[in-house]
């Protein structure tokens, strides 16, 4: 399975959230986005942008408290998982996230990394890293089945 690549830089919320909307808009229905980076990165931010490219006028939180918030006012339902509080892959299984994520609306996941092996091996992946300030470099990766999100993505 091969690899595909790319990376944007964001100088602030409201382009982190651009980028957000213009990956909402071209999800799929059973498509899984991790996202990665550290605490204030950007990854709700992104996350808003992405239900607002779905259709939603609603405003995604942080679900930290209660491990996944459903959005289903889209064209596809959304449903946005944070794992800040989660030990391991272990603390999932109980969970039954296996329903969103593989099922068929978009599943966006805050911190896959404290459960690195609980996901579909394929998922687009946004690495978010804080440069300066609000400035941010994401690096957008996927299986080829992602190609169709990467190709739009970076035509221009």
């Amino acid at each position: 399975m091969s690899q595909i690549r790319n990376q944007i830089t964001s100088v602030g919320p409201d382009e982190t959230w651009a980028i957000g909307k213009s990956l909402g808009m071209l999800a799929q229905p059973g498509d899984v986005f991790l996202l990665i980076g550290q605490l204030g990165a950007g990854k709700t931010r992104l996350t808003q942008g992405i239900l607002n490219g779905l259709g939603s006028e609603n405003i995604a939180r942080s679900p930290t408290f209660v491990m996944v918030t459903e959005h289903l006012n889209g064209r596809l339902p959304l449903y946005h998982m944070d794992l800040y509080r989660i030990g391991s892959s272990d603390d999932l299984t109980e969970l039954g996230l296996d329903e969103y994520l593989y099922g068929d609306g978009l599943s966006v996941v805050e911190w896959p990394d404290r459960a690195p092996d609980a996901f579909p091996r394929n998922h687009l992946e946004v690495r978010i890293e804080v440069l300066s300030g609000s400035k941010r470099q994401l690096t957008i990766s996927g299986s080829d089945k992602y190609e169709h999100i990467l190709g739009e993505m970076f035509r221009y």
